[in-house]
């Protein structure tokens, strides 16, 4: 069966405590029910169940305790935009129910094999968790349990099948997987982008705005700064005192590509050599002076100064691979359904 059918957007939405009853408008146009009857249907939405995977259920505060801070940031980034904030939302939600999906089938599969998780694991990872996040202060983190719903005992279960779906995981990887040095040195060869470095310059510049279309008075400031500094006066204190590009103090602008400035701009920039000044710029809306202070040519990073991480990205890869298509066939031989 498939792994996952649409989500009914009625419960969807209906996970954040804002009932929006979207699917089920048609079904309400003969007579609205009673208030009371109303509320007790919201909440049996609220706790009813996402998806059913083989004999399992996951409910919908399955998914909200998994989603929450997700959405918190969402709606935080996206306040100004309702409409792309609940496709946001929708989707985070969708991708919630799958990766709940995922672990239901693969905790059903540790339980079909009578695998077994000693105590002293799970004791040793509440242990570590006391020790780390709360300083060894065990109180402090039952308070905060209890401040967040959980007994002991359950966030324990939470964190066994965490250790679970981490082992279970891991087992399913080939400890042996070797990536074969030919495939590393295509790889190379067909990714040069990359690893490219881009040709650079490390840049100051003065800003002057116009006043008009052209303007004489600034190009002639303009020109009096560019003869101090030819004179002998520090540039970046030229620009500290003159230059009116407020994001720059000081004119510095750093290391930049060939994509950071306009056409005109690039090719005066990248013109000069190290330690070399413009002329005045006549361009746009203002007059500049450029400096380059320093000057770094691009290439490929030679194959051996990445061999390493090349290798490390394809067996990253191979195990993703691997994880998909065992994913896959835990998925097959599921009964999956989503609400």
């Amino acid at each position: 069966m498939s792994r996952f059918t649409s989500l009914n957007k009625f419960a969807l939405l209906s996970l954040t405590g804002c009932f929006i009853a979207l699917p089920f408008a048609e079904s309400l146009k003969a007579e609205d029910p009673p208030p009371q009857q109303a509320e007790e249907s919201h909440q049996e939405v609220l706790d009813g169940l996402a998806a059913v995977v083989n004999s399992d259920v996951i409910t919908f505060s399955q998914v909200r305790e998994l989603v929450a801070a997700r959405e918190d940031a969402l709606r935080h980034t996206y306040a100004g935009d309702p409409k792309e904030l609940q496709q946001k939302i929708m989707e985070t939600r969708m991708a919630a129910v799958n990766d709940l999906i995922d672990r239901q089938l693969i905790l059903q599969e540790f339980k079909k094999n009578k695998y077994n998780i000693p105590e002293y694991v799970v004791d040793d990872r509440v242990q570590t968790i006391i020790r780390e996040q709360f300083g060894g202060n065990r109180a402090a983190f039952i308070r905060t349990l209890d401040a967040q719903g959980y007994t002991l005992d359950h966030y324990r279960e939470i964190e066994q099948d965490k250790i679970i779906v981490q082992a279970m995981r891991q087992k399913e990887l080939k400890s042996d997987l070797v990536i074969p040095p030919r495939d590393v040195e295509d790889y190379y060869a067909k990714h040069h982008d990359e690893f490219s470095t881009p040709d650079q310059v490390k840049l100051r510049m003065i800003v002057l705005k116009k006043q008009g279309a052209t303007d004489a008075t600034q190009q002639a400031v303009a020109e009096e700064i560019r003869q101090k500094v030819a004179s002998g006066a520090d540039f970046a204190n030229m620009a500290q005192l003159y230059s009116q590009d407020s994001t720059n103090p000081g004119g510095d602008w750093g290391w930049i590509d060939r994509k950071t400035l306009n056409d005109q701009l690039t090719k005066i920039a990248f013109g000069l050599k190290a330690g070399q000044m413009s002329n005045v710029v006549d361009s746009g809306d203002n007059y500049y002076i450029l400096f380059v202070e320093a000057k770094k040519n691009g290439g490929v990073k030679p194959f051996k100064d990445v061999r390493d991480d090349i290798e490390k990205k394809l067996l990253q890869d191979e195990r993703q691979d691997l994880q998909e298509k065992w994913m896959a066939k835990l998925r097959k031989k599921a009964y999956i359904k989503t609400f």
